[in-house]
């Protein structure tokens, strides 16, 4: 045996997957057109809930996006798409429908700053050839508190059995929570205070689905029990000292929850009836 690895390298954790994140949007057709037409995502064919709620595929994750008041994630979310130019031509075609909303972006050090009609900020970033995800969230980002990063760490690792670590930003300490082989969630610690906590949420697919409802229990930390394969909770505290930290719902799945891997349509957005080649509608 002469060859030497680091199997520990090759570890992805409890959790599994991201799979959406959740905030609610004003009016359908402008989130049609931004999050369709713009970014150049996909409604989900199969889940239709009419004009009270649409599910946006991206690659393996989903936006999920319930209509009443605006809600406005307190960070930023990771886009991976195969051509910035091409997504920034798109933005520019619908800019005009979308006058006097927040909709902006601009190109900034490789990627392009995206805001979203109601002022959901999203940081896109193109995807290299050879990367395993050419569309999807490779990450969501929060915004907390100064001093807060290593509790939350603590968290994710001795509650959620996900590796963590604090990590120097560029922006100063953050945390940074490893989600499967390609995924990760962030937070940032900025001298900000955090804007008020609107309801928003992340879903996430864990392996060991009862470990953390049992320590998330023992803290009196689960919201929601919301059937057999999935439950909430949405405050994260240091497990250490019990202080609290951030604000923010976890749709947690098990792996049997039926949803779990579920094969998401993604349509190839550069089609349409000027320069269709057949064979192409599929990404």
């Amino acid at each position: 045996m002469d060859k030497n690895f680091d199997r520990a390298a090759e570890d992805v954790g409890n959790i599994i997957a991201l799979e959406h994140v959740n905030v609610r949007v004003a009016d359908q057709s402008q989130a049609h057109l931004f999050y369709v037409t713009g970014m150049g995502f996909t409604r989900d064919p199969y889940i239709d809930f009419g004009m009270r709620n649409m599910w946006i595929n991206l690659g393996r994750q989903q936006f999920h996006l319930p209509v009443g008041e605006p809600q406005v994630l307190r960070g930023r979310t990771g886009i991976v798409v195969p051509s910035l130019s091409e997504l920034e031509q798109r933005l520019e075609r619908i800019a005009g429908l979308l006058e006097g909303s927040r909709l902006s972006w601009t190109r900034d050090n490789g990627h392009t700053a995206v805001t979203c009609p109601w002022g959901n900020m999203l940081e896109v970033a193109e995807a290299g050839p050879s990367d395993p995800m050419q569309v999807g969230m490779p990450f969501v980002r929060f915004d907390v508190a100064p001093g807060s990063a290593a509790g939350i760490v603590r968290f994710y690792s001795q509650v959620l059995g996900a590796p963590a670590t604090v990590v120097e930003g560029n922006l100063g300490p953050m945390a940074r929570v490893l989600i499967g082989p390609e995924q990760r969630i962030e937070y940032q610690e900025r001298d900000a205070v955090p804007d008020a906590y609107d309801g928003h949420h992340i879903a996430i697919y864990v392996a060991d689905f009862s470990g953390p409802h049992a320590r998330l229990l023992e803290r009196e930390l689960i919201s929601e029990e919301s059937n057999p394969v999935q439950y909430r909770f949405d405050n994260i505290v240091d497990p250490d000292s019990g202080e609290a930290l951030f604000q923010i719902e976890h749709e947690v799945r098990s792996l049997t929850h039926p949803m779990y891997a579920r094969a998401l349509v993604n349509r190839n957005p550069n089609q349409n009836n000027v320069n269709y080649v057949r064979g192409r509608d599929t990404f």
